[in-house]
């Protein structure tokens, strides 16, 4: 059994019931993250996440990255914190992305399902919102013409430190509301 199945991965083309049910869950994403959120400066703690995996269990990878990027962007444009940055949409669809390659057309349930989804909860927490996301605030904190490849690391250093109890935060609470999702989306589909 293999964990990524091409023909999972590969999108065909949506439902109108899917397209209906992706565009609601982009505006729920939207308002999850711009207004149910808790931001700071630095991190943002958000349920947002539960959208997205939903378009990820529903619509496969390619659909759930789309629909969490065009959320991000919706967000930004009509909903700013600052200035539009496309990193963190580029980061939006690959979170989508994420889940879906992890979650779509998985069975999880038992100890099987719970390592799908805690491997996805860490890549996400872990590489991609630690990692990717903290490279882009540590450009932007850092974005003058002055600012040096040093400043630049003992930013990313920094801000890493501090959104690693973020990290720590999230990912059990990921873990355990994704692994009741798929109760949620078996009434939906």
């Amino acid at each position: 059994m293999s964990i990524i199945s091409t023909k999972d991965f590969l999108p065909k083309k949506p439902t109108i019931k899917q397209i209906t049910i992706m565009a609601l869950l982009i505006a729920i994403e939207v308002i999850l993250s711009r207004f149910l959120a808790i931001p700071t400066p630095i991190i943002k703690i958000s349920l947002n996440f539960l959208p997205i995996v939903m378009m990820a269990l529903i619509c496969g990878p390619v659909y759930a990255g789309i629909g969490a990027a065009t959320g991000d962007f919706i967000g930004a444009m009509l909903f700013p914190f600052g200035p539009y940055f496309p990193g963190f949409t580029l980061t939006a669809f690959l979170i989508g992305l994420t889940y879906g390659i992890f979650l779509y057309k998985k069975e999880l349930t038992g100890n099987l399902g719970l390592m799908r989804i805690f491997c996805a909860a860490v890549f996400v927490t872990v590489l991609i919102q630690l990692g990717i996301e903290t490279i882009w605030v540590a450009m932007i904190m850092t974005g003058n013409p002055e600012s040096t490849y040093e400043s630049f690391w003992q930013a990313y250093t920094t801000l890493a430190i501090t959104r690693a109890v973020r990290t720590a935060i999230m990912l059990p609470i990921q873990v355990v509301l994704i692994r009741l999702l798929p109760l949620v989306t078996r009434h939906i589909t």
